[in-house]
């Protein structure tokens, strides 16, 4: 039987592992009640609008009701989980989210896979779901083996304490406001979460695998955002991967520096 807090390790490429928390079946069991609710909540607000419909035609109306009940089931889970970091309204809620089982990016037709058999894993009353998960040491129902995924935690260090692991003396990407505003925007939590990681074990990584690593994850931050040549050109890929992660875990200022305009323009 699985225990509570139990933890998954997934190795890099690179020769760097990451350490995440699996999500148990009470957290997972709740989250699922709070889009049960949301669901229900949307079904019985298109059932006001089609009450007049029922009223001429009962038939119609009634499987007008069923056929929108089944798609806001299915694409519910599918949309949010896809286009919001893996997670659901209540996913978010109880801090857990869907990933690769391997720590690939997640893809559509995982998403997919795992919420269309998610009917499958509540029959009967939950007991399949249930007993899948009991017996899996990594906490997957059917449609997580299906669609090889996992259900994480995504509890993550506070600002206050993240900012202060990676606040250097000077960072000239400050002042590009907007910049650093759409970085924030484009960046996903997760990605934040794994180069915070690996700037807190960087010293504890071989020296290939550590330039290897930053080197990557500082191409993918330059993808992003363009900051202009002159302030990045001269900065290593470990060292830009750290102004990009105070740059992350910083408060936004409101003002607009005037470099802003002049690299934006």
């Amino acid at each position: 039987m699985a225990r509570p807090h139990q933890t998954i390790e997934i190795r890099l490429p690179e020769g760097v592992s990451f350490s995440l928390a699996i999500a148990g079946p009470v957290s997972r069991c709740l989250a699922f009640l709070i889009d049960m609710f949301i669901i229900s909540a949307v079904t019985a607000a298109f059932q006001r609008l089609v009450e007049p419909v029922r009223v001429l035609q009962e038939d119609f109306g009634t499987g007008l009701l069923i056929v929108v009940y089944l798609a806001t089931w299915l694409m519910y889970g599918i949309v949010c989980e896809y286009y919001w970091n893996g997670q659901t309204f209540g996913k978010w809620l109880l801090g857990i989210r869907v990933m690769d089982a391997a720590g690939l990016e997640l893809q559509f037709h995982q998403v997919a896979i795992r919420n269309l058999i998610r009917s499958v894993d509540l029959f009967p009353a939950g007991l399949l779901g249930g007993m899948a998960m009991i017996c899996n040491p990594r906490l997957q129902r059917l449609g997580d083996l299906a669609a090889s995924t996992i259900v994480i935690r995504t509890k993550r260090p506070s600002a206050s304490i993240a900012h202060a692991q990676v606040k250097s003396r000077y960072n000239s990407l400050l002042q590009y406001q907007l910049l650093c505003a759409r970085l924030r925007q484009r960046v996903p939590a997760q990605v934040a979460g794994i180069a915070l990681d690996a700037m807190m074990r960087r010293d504890r990584l071989e020296d290939r695998a550590r330039v290897v690593l930053f080197d990557e994850l500082a191409a993918y931050f330059r993808s992003l955002v363009e900051f202009p040549p002159e302030d990045i050109e001269q900065l290593s890929s470990e060292q830009y991967v750290r102004n990009v992660l105070e740059i992350l875990y910083t408060p936004a200022r409101r003002p607009v520096h005037a470099a802003t305009l002049t690299a934006t323009s």
